[in-house]
């Protein structure tokens, strides 16, 4: 059996070339079936982000591709893309056995991510593993695989702070907000612009526990796409005065090349409010919000440049949590491993009891027949007992004049121990 992981990533191929190669969600099932078809892979999964597709499969054992399924899998993604052969293999990666398991658990557990410990892999992950089992393309191998990678990312995620501390700057802005406001549940944001680094800091909002969010874009359709993946109300940037009144968390990040927002608009604003606090991030560069706002009594605005500190003390904690990560998956990779062998022997096992009971089955039913023809039973017992023994000696003892005549005394300590030769009846 040959467990292997072919892919590319965010390190190993430009973006131009994980597009050519991703699996749009609709696509991912007739994909499986097709590489199961047309190759001797038996079990297979795809992983495909905007970061990184991945190819997890298996090959029977005795397969013939096994002496080169790098090539096989390589040519069929080609193929399947109708991109240059070359161009795949050229940015391509691929892995075999123990490595093909560790590398399984390193992306569940978040350390191979582009942002290091970023917990969305785990679930684009279990969909994937999802996918497969319905397409009834990953069995008994492939299922205990993804168990064992899932299992690791939980122990990581539980005793260690892989995930914790903000490493993006919209994680950043929301996690300067918690410190800001006692509860966030409480407080109403208004979003400003409908990028993905909005789209970002909305989904922190929501999973915060923020339940009041206006989104105002330049454009409204886009700011009604983010309302109702968030539950969110949209509105144009010119509808801002009359809703900032309201916001006591104000993050922006427009592609303007002007200031949004004045300190005019946000002084009306804070008389409205009564001066009650107003926490403002400026993501955008150039600025969204004129830097006099930041004069003002009872407005907290921080910049871009300000979320650095934040941003590179969450990757220095998140570099050593990735340390003690790495002795986890050690472990996980350790008890999967062990727990494949102990299957091996249980097949082993299983045909070695099989193999016994046939020759047990085979002298009983010669004493049988002897019995029915009325021969002596003590006579047919000793011969039963007889029979039984050389056929079940005679494999074990050819074995050990071999080694023996090899001078394998590795192997003949194993039978000794097997048969326990070394302890008295």
């Amino acid at each position: 059996m040959t467990l292997f992981v072919f892919g590319i990533n965010h390190t190993t191929a430009p973006i131009d070339v994980r597009e050519r190669l991703a699996f749009a969600p609709e696509i991912a099932a007739p994909a499986l079936q097709q590489i199961v078809s047309q190759t001797a892979i038996c079990e297979v999964a795809i992983l495909s982000t905007c970061n990184r597709t991945e190819i997890y499969g298996r090959l029977p054992d005795g397969s013939a591709l096994a002496a080169d399924p790098k090539q096989t899998v390589a040519a069929w993604l080609a193929d399947y893309h109708d991109v240059d052969l070359s161009q795949v293999q050229r940015h391509c990666y691929f892995q075999e056995q123990d490595q093909a398991v560790r590398h399984m658990m390193r992306v569940a557990c978040g350390l191979d991510s582009m942002v290091l410990g970023e917990p969305q892999i785990l679930g684009q992950l279990k969909s994937s593993f999802s996918v497969a089992r319905q397409e009834k393309t990953a069995s008994s191998h492939l299922i205990r695989l993804f168990q064992s990678a899932f299992n690791t990312a939980k122990q990581v995620r539980t005793h260690t702070a892989i995930g914790e501390n903000p490493v993006s700057v919209a994680f950043a802005a929301v996690a300067m907000a918690r410190q800001i406001f006692a509860q966030l549940s409480d407080q109403t944001a208004l979003l400003i612009g409908a990028g993905e680094t909005i789209e970002l800091v909305a989904r922190h909002l929501r999973d915060a526990g923020v339940k009041r969010i206006v989104v105002a874009n330049r454009t409204l359709a886009r700011a009604q796409d983010l309302a109702l993946e968030f539950d969110a109300k949209a509105v144009l940037l010119a509808d801002i005065p009359d809703y900032l009144a309201q916001a006591d968390i104000v993050i922006s990040s427009t592609a303007s090349q002007l200031p949004i927002l004045g300190k005019g608009a946000v002084e009306r604003a804070l008389k409205q409010r009564k001066h009650k606090l107003m926490f403002m991030v400026d993501i955008a560069v150039p600025r969204d919000i004129e830097a006099e706002v930041g004069d003002l009594d009872d407005v907290y605005l921080y910049t871009v440049d300000d979320l650095k500190d934040v941003i590179d003390e969450g990757m220095r904690s998140r570099q050593e949590a990735a340390v003690a990560a790495e002795v986890m998956i050690d472990a996980g990779l350790a008890a999967y491993l062990e727990h494949e062998r102990s299957l091996d022997a249980v097949a082993t096992i299983r045909d070695y009891r099989e193999r016994m009971e046939a020759l047990r089955d085979d002298e009983l039913d010669r004493a049988l027949v002897l019995l029915a023809k009325g021969e002596d039973p003590q006579a047919v017992l000793q011969r039963l007992a007889r029979g039984l023994t050389n056929k079940m000696m005679h494999a074990p003892t050819v074995q050990l004049k071999k080694a023996s005549a090899m001078g394998d005394d590795q192997s003949l300590e194993l039978l000794q121990t097997m048969f326990e030769l070394n302890k008295t009846l």
